[in-house]
């Protein structure tokens, strides 16, 4: 084992304990929490590193890095899933179906009209989750709040898109508990029970209020190279 990989190695351990203890802190059951390693900007040999592990769930920000990350690696890796984490632009729904097991950024009915053709194509139906802008960023993405409950009936009558659950990325200036717990509120409005909240320096407190995919790339690799 390398420095590099028994390094990683150790770091996931670690968030894994702390995935641990925050679930049973919850009396939530540490196995309902799912850890997806974000990859994004990282190097080759950390990937590789980390997929050494026997972590099998990666998350990544741009259709075009994931094909050149994981295209390959797929061939030989059957059981990982690979989720979209980053906004989505309608001309690359193709690729990110073809790409994806789970799109996590669906946030208007024009990228919904394309995942659905794109899914019709393919034959392949990633699960998808709603992004909800919490803090109502205008620099964000994802659905407004007060938007989010007619969204998801709109995708339930017209489109057949049955969201699997919300995310989130809370703004970074303020305390995130309060954006989770809005979060919690909207998917269980909604008969939702996927909530994919919490990263690096939160996913605690996301954990606390019923996080079911934590994203989480600095603690696990360590910093990204700057691009």
């Amino acid at each position: 084992m390398t420095h590099n990989t028994s390094k990683i190695a150790q770091a996931r351990a670690e968030i894994l304990a702390r995935i641990a203890k925050s679930a049973n802190v919850a009396n939530r059951p540490a196995e309902a929490i799912t850890l997806v390693a974000v990859s994004k900007q990282q190097t080759v040999a950390r990937i590789d590193s980390m997929v050494a592990t026997g972590q099998r769930v990666f998350g990544e920000n741009r259709v075009q890095e994931a094909q050149t990350h994981w295209l390959e690696r797929r061939k030989t890796l059957q059981d990982m899933q690979l989720h979209l984490i980053g906004p989505l632009q309608t001309n690359k729904a193709m690729e990110a179906v073809r790409c994806f097991d789970v799109i996590e950024t669906l946030d208007r009915t024009k990228l919904a009209v394309a995942l659905v053709s794109a899914m019709e194509k393919t034959g392949r139906n990633p699960d998808i989750f709603v992004q909800v802008n919490t803090g109502e960023e205008p620099q964000k993405a994802g659905i407004l709040p007060a938007g989010v409950d007619d969204f998801i009936a709109n995708l339930r009558k017209n489109y057949a898109i049955e969201p699997k659950g919300l995310m989130c990325i809370p703004p970074a200036q303020e305390e995130p508990a309060m954006h989770f717990a809005l979060l919690q509120k909207m998917a269980k409005r909604n008969g939702l029970n996927g909530l994919s909240m919490g990263m690096s320096h939160d996913f605690e407190t996301a954990i606390a209020f019923g996080a079911t995919h934590v994203r989480i790339g600095t603690a696990l690799f360590g910093a990204r190279i700057p691009r």
